[in-house]
C-alpha cells in the first residue's frame, strides 16, 4: 500500500480517477454472463490480470477487485460457497499484481449486495449481512486491498451493515460507500440523494457517493443534490449512458469523449472520485483521463505515463495532427456577422408535415427578399412529425438562397446516427447548427415512440466542435474538418436558474459560439440573465414570438416547455382580443416590437417566429429593422 496514494484518495481537494467496467471487459473477450465471474479470478487469472493492466495503462488510479459478486450467498448458487475467502483473496492478488506495474495505484476490494433483502422486509438479519460481508472483506484485505468500496447498493440498511463490516475488519482502511439510482433520481426503495448522503455520512464512510443503473447525466444531477448536504468527500461511477438492446444484448453507446465531459462537470458538482460502471472500457478511462489534466496535474503525469506504455498505436507521435478549424468569419455568413459584433436576424419557419414544400419556400422567399439574414428549421418541435431539418435545410438554401441555421436534435439519433447526419450535411453545404437535446416523444402525437438521447446538447456540442477540428467521436481524424458554426439554446426564464446557468456554461467550454433563447416576453428576465452571465458568455439571440390571441397566450404559458409569460402580457392580449381578432394579432405585433426595441442593444439578434407559418407578421415584428428588398 502506497501511504501517499491512500493520503490523496482522502484529501477532500484530491481529484482521483477509478477504473471502468470489469464484467463488460470480461464479457467481450468471451465469458458468457451465465458462468461465475468472482471464479475467474483462481480458474483465468491472466485474463482478469489483463483487463486490470488495460485500466493502468489507460490512466486509473485505483482499481477494483473482481469480486463484486463474491459473498457466500451468491457464490452459492454456482456451488462456490466454500470458497468464499480463496476466490476474494486471488481477486485482490490479481489486482494488486496488475497495480504493482503502474504508479501509486490502489487496489479497492469491490463488494456488492447479497442480493437477498434484510429483516424486516426479508429474512436475513443485520447481524447475518454484517457477517457475510466480513467473511467477503477479509479474504480482500488477506490479498492485498488498500480500501474497500461497497457499491451498487440500493438499501440504505443493507450497506450499512457493509459499513460496519468493513471497520470491523480493519478501522484504518478507507472505505468508499455508493448507492444506485434509477432515472427518476431515487434508489430502488425511494430514497432521494439528499437522504442517501446524510444516511452514508452517519454510517461512517469516508467518500460516498453512486454509480450504475445510469448515464452520467442522471447521476451529475444527483450528485448536485448530494453536495450541499455532506462534508464528505463524493465519488461517481456512472454507466456509459443508458443500456440499449441490440440484438439480444444490452450495449452501452456513451462514447469516451462523452464520458470525458461529464467527468469535467461531475468534479465541478463535488464529485472528486470519479470513474465508470457498466460498459465502461479503457478506451472511456483514459479519455477520461485526458478530460481531467485541466483540473489536477496529477493527470497530465498519469496520462503520459500511459500512452507511454500504451504502444505506438497510442503515442502522440502517432496521432494524426487536428484540421485547423476554419476562423468563424469564414464559415459562412451569418458566422461572420456574429463574429464582427453585427446584428443578426433571422425568422423560425416550421416544416411543411408532408412533402409539399411549395408553401413554405414561398414564405422563406419573401423573407429573403425583405432582408432577413437567416432562416430557423426547427427540427421536430414538440416532438411533431415534420420534414427533416437537414433535408428541409437543404432545399431552402438550394431552392431560396437563404442561409439556415438548422436545429439538430439529439432525441431521434443514436451516436451513429448523428455523425452521419452531421458528416452529410457539412458535405453539402449547410453550415450554421443550433444543437438542442430535444423534446420528449411523450409531448408529441406519438407518445409511445422511441426517444435515444444518446447524449444531450452539451455532447453533441463537443462532438461538433470536434468535428470542426477533424476528428470523430473516437478521437479519430476524418481528414479535413466540417465548418460548422455552433448554436446551442439557453432559457433566461427557467425555473431553475441555478441549472441553467451551469449547463449554459458547460455549453460554452464545450464550444457554444452563439445562443438562441427561448421566446422572450420578459425584457427584465432577459437582461437579469444576461448580466449573470456576463464576461464569459457568447453572442446571444434573442427569441421573439409575436402572439396573434389570448388563447395563443395562454398556451405558451401553460402548455410549452421553457416559455414563461408575464401576467401583464397576458392582460393586454385578453383586453385586445375582446375587441376582435384582428386587434389581439396587432397587440401581439405591438408587443413582440417593443421587446425588439427594448432587448437590441444587450443582444446581438434576434430570431423571430412566425406563428401558424404567418411570415409576413414576422416580418412585421421588424418594421425598419431590417436592411431591405434583397439585402440579404
Amino acid at each position: 500500500m502506497s501511504s501517499a496514494a491512500v493520503k490523496r484518495l482522502l484529501d477532500p481537494d484530491a481529484v482521483v480517477l477509478f477504473d471502468g467496467a470489469m464484467g463488460t471487459m470480461l464479457y467481450s473477450r468471451g465469458v458468457f454472463i451465465n458462468q461465475c465471474y468472482d471464479e475467474l479470478n483462481v480458474r483465468a487469472p491472466d485474463l482478469v490480470r489483463d483487463v486490470h493492466r488495460a485500466y493502468v495503462k489507460a490512466g486509473a488510479e485505483i482499481l477494483e477487485t473482481n469480486s463484486f459478486g463474491a459473498n457466500r450467498l451468491k457464490l452459492a448458487q454456482f456451488g462456490l460457497a466454500a470458497q468464499t475467502a480463496e476466490l476474494n483473496r486471488r481477486a485482490a492478488e490479481v489486482a494488486r499484481e496488475a497495480a504493482d506495474e503502474g504508479h501509486d495505484v490502489l487496489v479497492a476490494g469491490a463488494v456488492g449486495p447479497l442480493g437477498v433483502r434484510l429483516e424486516p422486509f426479508g429474512p436475513t438479519s443485520a447481524e447475518e449481512a454484517l457477517a457475510i460481508f466480513r467473511e467477503q472483506m477479509e479474504g480482500l484485505k488477506s490479498g492485498g486491498s488498500d480500501l474497500f468500496i461497497l457499491e451498487t447498493f440500493g438499501d440504505l440498511h443493507e450497506i450499512t451493515q457493509g459499513i460496519a463490516a468493513a471497520r470491523a475488519v480493519d478501522p484504518s482502511m478507507p472505505v468508499i460507500a455508493q448507492m444506485t439510482i434509477g432515472v427518476d433520481g431515487r434508489t430502488p426503495y425511494g430514497a432521494t440523494p439528499e437522504d442517501v448522503a446524510l444516511a452514508l455520512d452517519r454510517a461512517g464512510a469516508d467518500i460516498v457517493g453512486l454509480n450504475c443503473s445510469v448515464g452520467p447525466q442522471a447521476i451529475l444531477e444527483a450528485i448536485e443534490k448530494m453536495a450541499p448536504v455532506t462534508r464528505k468527500k463524493l465519488s461517481a461511477q456512472p454507466n456509459a449512458g443508458m443500456p440499449r438492446d441490440v440484438g439480444g444484448r444490452s450495449m452501452y453507446m456513451a462514447s469516451p469523449e462523452y464520458m470525458a465531459e461529464y467527468a469535467r462537470h461531475l468534479v465541478h458538482a463535488g464529485a472528486k472520485v470519479v470513474g465508470g460502471c457498466c460498459g465502461t472500457t479503457p478506451e472511456h478511462i483514459e479519455a477520461m483521463c485526458s478530460g481531467l489534466r485541466p483540473l489536477s496535474p496529477r493527470f497530465a503525469r498519469t496520462g503520459d505515463v500511459a500512452r507511454a506504455t500504451a504502444g505506438a498505436a497510442a503515442t502522440d507521435s502517432h496521432r494524426v495532427p487536428d484540421s485547423p478549424v476554419a476562423p468563424l468569419a469564414e464559415r459562412s455568413k451569418w458566422g461572420a456577422k456574429i463574429a464582427t459584433g453585427q446584428f443578426v436576424t433571422s425568422v423560425e419557419i416550421v416544416p411543411p408535415r408532408g412533402v409539399d414544400a411549395s408553401r413554405m419556400l414561398a414564405d422563406v422567399a419573401r423573407l429573403k427578399t425583405a432582408g432577413v439574414d437567416a432562416v430557423n428549421v426547427p427540427d421536430g418541435p414538440r416532438a411533431q412529425s415534420r420534414m427533416g431539418a437537414l433535408l428541409t435545410s437543404l432545399l431552402i438554401e438550394q431552392q431560396v438562397g437563404i442561409e439556415t441555421v438548422t436545429h439538430y436534435a439529439c432525441r431521434d439519433r443514436n451516436l451513429l446516427g448523428m455523425l452521419s447526419d452531421l458528416l452529410g450535411a457539412s458535405a453539402v453545404g449547410l453550415r450554421n447548427l443550433l444543437l438542442i437535446t430535444g423534446d420528449p416523444p411523450k409531448m408529441g402525437p406519438y407518445p409511445s415512440a422511441t426517444a435515444v438521447f444518446d447524449i444531450d446538447a452539451i455532447g453533441l456540442t463537443n462532438l461538433v466542435r470536434n468535428l470542426n477540428r477533424g476528428r470523430d467521436p473516437g478521437d479519430n481524424s476524418i481528414g479535413t474538418g466540417t465548418r460548422f458554426v455552433i448554436g446551442v439554446g439557453v432559457n433566461p426564464a427557467s425555473i431553475d436558474m441555478e441549472h441553467e446557468l451551469k449547463r449554459f456554461a458547460w455549453k460554452v467550454e464545450a464550444g457554444a459560439e452563439f445562443a438562441v433563447t427561448q421566446p422572450v416576453f420578459d425584457a427584465d428576465q432577459l437582461e437579469r440573465f444576461l448580466e449573470r452571465t456576463k464576461g464569459g458568455h457568447i453572442p446571444i439571440v434573442a427569441g421573439i414570438w409575436p402572439l396573434v390571441s389570448l388563447r395563443n397566450a395562454e398556451f405558451l404559458a401553460n402548455e410549452v416547455p421553457g416559455v414563461s409569460v408575464p401576467a401583464e402580457v397576458i392582460a393586454r392580449m385578453r383586453r385586445a382580443s375582446d375587441k376582435s381578432k384582428e386587434h389581439g394579432v396587432a397587440e401581439g405585433i405591438a408587443i413582440a416590437r417593443e421587446m425588439l426595441v427594448r432587448v437590441r442593444d444587450a443582444v446581438q439578434g434576434v430570431q423571430v417566429s412566425a406563428p401558424f407559418g404567418k411570415v409576413e407578421l414576422a416580418i412585421e415584428v421588424f418594421g425598419d429593422t431590417l436592411p431591405g428588398p434583397g439585402a440579404s
